[in-house]
């Protein structure tokens, strides 16, 4: 079973507690504070795995949760870090937001990607005690890990797709020019699933090409198992558009390549301006001195592709439609990788179920919600950076809206548990 698009939970561990604890050993009076600091929750970690090629491991598995840190303890000793989870992807893996369908990350390099960060451990009594307070008996909580439903939408790494009208000759032409070996066989909708091959050109030199299966009239619409695969073709740096030139199945060829763009442009407007190759497949069921094939060269001709005959069962003009294929990528950018969407404010907006009180206090206005206590927790608020960030949370999270909402006006103070602030609008 090939599967290429499912929704996932994720959540990095807490951070563990800091200790309250006192030195006490024989001749030493007055040890004072020796609580140690909590461990750090264990990360959400993504790596791109090249020996994978679907995302069937995550329909028996949709919740991945890291190890918590352990808590601090006496004699300064650091609680334990928690352990990271690290979940493997096939290359071409895009993680996406599933609240709001935002690029988060493409999984197309060697590079781990830390998704959900684990929550600092908690600060010690001992990072308490001051000439003035010599004995804290008190000590802080760690953050609680960043938690968030992400959706796996994998779009393959190929350089070639190869398109067409079910048993048009794809697989066999996969077959042909790599060592692929996809199922074959003479009824609609052999291949189910989409097949890669690597296409040797030379020593160190080469492309992927991949057969995608399923495009027929309304594909882009759902129909057959085009719209499961359409996505797959998003990488391709040049279609080979395969057309059957013997008319075994009663089917015109020149009709074939414009439902075919069709549906390429009802999917994408982009993927309709990708550059392709015309691929006339079965020229030995047909006589080519005979057959009137002038309506096929005119229409290729007048749409400016090229147009190559093939005999995928002969091995005829296999290796020379390889040959202008390498050529073709040359000449061709590099495989398209999609930009991150996502901003780390966005985990805070739109309609997540938190709760948030803003009261007001003689002249102050107070706000309350657990998910501030662990925002502050994330946040350096000496930093401008990162006090921007902050601010721009509160803004795409309503809270400013709520405090105005409230009869907040320039000037007045705002006060979130121990952070205070003037607010202007």
């Amino acid at each position: 079973m090939f599967i290429d698009k499912i929704d996932i939970y994720v959540r990095a561990g807490d951070g563990g507690a800091g200790a309250v604890s006192f030195r006490r050993e024989k001749y030493v009076p007055y040890g004072g504070p020796d609580g140690g600091d909590g461990g750090r929750g264990g990360n959400i970690v993504f790596v791109a795995d090249p020996s994978l090629n679907t995302l069937l491991a995550f329909r028996y598995r949709k919740k991945f949760i890291a190890e918590n840190g352990d808590p601090g303890r006496g004699s300064k000793l650091h609680g334990k870090n928690g352990a990271d989870v690290i979940i493997k992807v096939p290359y071409g893996t895009l993680i996406i937001d599933k609240e709001t369908g935002k690029i988060i990350k493409d999984m197309s390099d060697e590079e781990p990607f830390v998704l959900c960060r684990g929550g600092r451990g908690g600060w010690g009594n001992r990072r308490f005690a001051t000439p003035t307070r010599q004995a804290p008996n008190f000590a802080k909580s760690g953050t609680k890990g960043e938690a968030r439903e992400v959706t796996l939408e994998l779009k393959m790494l190929a350089d070639v797709g190869l398109i067409g009208y079910p048993s048009v000759g794809k697989s066999s032409i996969l077959a042909r020019i790599s060592a692929a070996r996809p199922k074959i066989a003479d009824y609609h909708f052999t291949t189910l699933s989409p097949n890669l091959g690597v296409v040797r050109t030379g020593e160190d030199s080469g492309f992927v090409a991949a057969d995608i299966p399923g495009l027929i009239e309304g594909a882009s619409e759902g129909a057959g198992l085009g719209h499961e695969f359409l996505r797959h073709i998003e990488r391709c740096r040049l279609l080979l558009h395969v057309v059957d030139v013997s008319g075994s199945e009663g089917r015109d060829p020149v009709e074939d390549l414009r439902t075919i763009n069709r549906e390429l442009a009802g999917y994408s407007a982009e993927l309709a301006c990708r550059p392709q190759i015309i691929v006339a497949n079965k020229t030995d069921l047909i006589d080519r001195e005979s057959a009137d094939l002038s309506g096929l060269e005119a229409y290729v001709s007048g749409q400016g592709y090229e147009l190559i005959y093939i005999s995928a069962a002969t091995g005829e003009n296999i290796d020379r439609l390889v040959r202008l294929a390498a050529e073709k990528l040359k000449e061709l950018p590099p495989p398209k990788i999609f930009v991150s969407e996502y901003q780390p404010e966005d985990a805070y907006a739109g309609g997540k179920t938190r709760q948030t009180i803003v009261r007001r206090e003689n002249e102050k206005f107070v706000v309350e919600g657990e998910w501030l206590i662990n925002l502050l927790g994330q946040v350096n608020l000496s930093d401008w950076e990162s006090l921007n960030f902050f601010q721009r949370v509160l803004r795409k999270s309503g809270v400013f809206r709520m405090l105005e909402e409230a009869g907040c006006r320039d000037g007045d103070t705002v006060s979130i548990y121990d952070y205070e602030f003037d607010y202007i609008k």
